[in-house]
């Protein structure tokens, strides 16, 4: 028996690769990535961060953050020092550089953003996203 529906796994996961893909390159065009785009936020919002700050608001970890964040200070957009009293952790933190890539790439995810709630309505979006919380919740401890 042939299906008639694309099952909803197989549909979500090809309309979240696809806009994904289409995030990264909007990122790119506007000179970041997903996670220089994720650190940037981070620290506006937080300020200055240990590395497992950022790891945790991240979600990346290890030798990864780790290889971000010396391309992100090789670009000076941000600096890195150790404490005084504990030579093991660093804290990251903005330059002027890195404010302004983040304005940038702000503008590129509300762009974005505008363009994925195109088409819709309030209503519909709410939807979608009262919905997408539904799925998520099918799968607790999948964080």
């Amino acid at each position: 028996m042939k299906p008639t529906d694309t099952p909803i796994g197989l549909l979500l996961n090809q309309v979240s690769k696809k806009t994904a893909r289409a995030f990264d390159d909007a990122l790119a065009a506007g000179g970041g990535s997903l996670p220089v785009w994720l650190i940037l936020l981070s620290l506006v919002r937080e300020g200055a961060c240990t590395h497992a700050q950022l790891a945790a608001h991240v979600g990346i970890r290890g030798p990864t953050l780790t290889h971000h964040l010396d391309a992100l200070e090789e670009r000076g957009l941000i600096t890195r020092e150790r404490l005084a009293d504990n030579r093991r952790t660093q804290i990251a933190n903005l330059t002027a550089d890195g404010v302004a890539l983040f304005h940038r790439l702000r503008k590129t995810a509300q762009s974005f953003d505008a363009r994925l709630r195109s088409g819709f309505s309030e209503k519909e979006l709410s939807d979608l996203r009262r919905l997408l919380r539904k799925v998520g919740s099918n799968f607790p401890d999948a964080d």
